[in-house]
């Protein structure tokens, strides 16, 4: 029988309350009150930087990115510096590996397989990089990043698709620490409501993690424990 996964749509919501989720999230899967999750969000204009990321790619004083109305955030994924913000679909997946595979490497190109046949079904045909650079390329442009966090086998933080992305924005950094270019959806012709992508998302993590995925409404269970 597969295992069960909700999904939480969460719409347009601020990177801090994002983190603030998933950290609420993370807890109650450690202590095996929830089932996995899989969030989905659309994040204001924010730039994060990674564990081990490098303040050299960031190309504009944090001053500069205030006056453009950018956050920034330093924080415990994996990967460099990256750009979210409108029209972007960041999924946060909070997966008990133990589960599944207890394999990070396994995990994240599982992520990079997820979306590589979500935008199949739109007809892109994306791929990972030949170089090794983790993420979902399309003809050497990045379609989607990904950079994780994990404690005691249960992850957080996850990837960002360029669905409808305004991409003058990654002029601000030089994404993952690769001078490369971006793409999106959009950016390679393809014209789909953000809805279809998400499910396209959804159909991808059900058959790559072998999950019954289930749409629940994004703050249930939360408010019951703040109330």
């Amino acid at each position: 029988m597969s295992r069960e996964c909700e999904l939480r749509d969460c719409g347009r919501l601020g990177y801090a309350e994002a983190l603030e989720l998933q950290e609420f999230l993370v807890a109650e899967r450690k202590a095996a009150r929830i089932p996995d999750q899989l969030l989905l969000v659309e994040h204001p204009h924010v730039i994060t930087l990674g564990r081990n990321g490098h303040m050299d790619n960031l190309l504009a004083p944090e001053e500069m990115l205030e006056r453009a109305g950018i956050g920034f955030y330093r924080t415990r994924r994996g990967g460099d510096i990256t750009y979210h913000g409108p029209g972007q679909i960041v999924g946060y997946p909070v997966f008990d590996l133990r589960e599944w595979k207890r394999d990070v490497v396994a995990y994240v190109r599982a992520l990079e397989e997820v979306l590589i046949e979500a935008v199949g079904e739109f007809g892109v045909k994306a791929e990972r990089s030949t170089e090794g650079h983790t993420g979902v390329w399309v003809e050497g442009r990045k379609l989607a990043a990904i950079g994780v966090h994990i404690s005691r086998w249960v992850t957080s933080h996850g990837f960002a698709l360029n669905h409808e992305t305004e991409l003058s924005y990654f002029r601000y950094i030089v994404p993952c620490g690769l001078t490369l270019p971006v793409t999106s959806l959009a950016d390679l012709g393809v014209a789909v409501p953000r809805e279809q992508v998400c499910q396209a998302i959804a159909r991808g993590f059900a058959r790559v993690f072998d999950f019954e995925i289930r749409p629940v409404d994004a703050w249930a269970h939360i408010l019951e424990k703040t109330q």
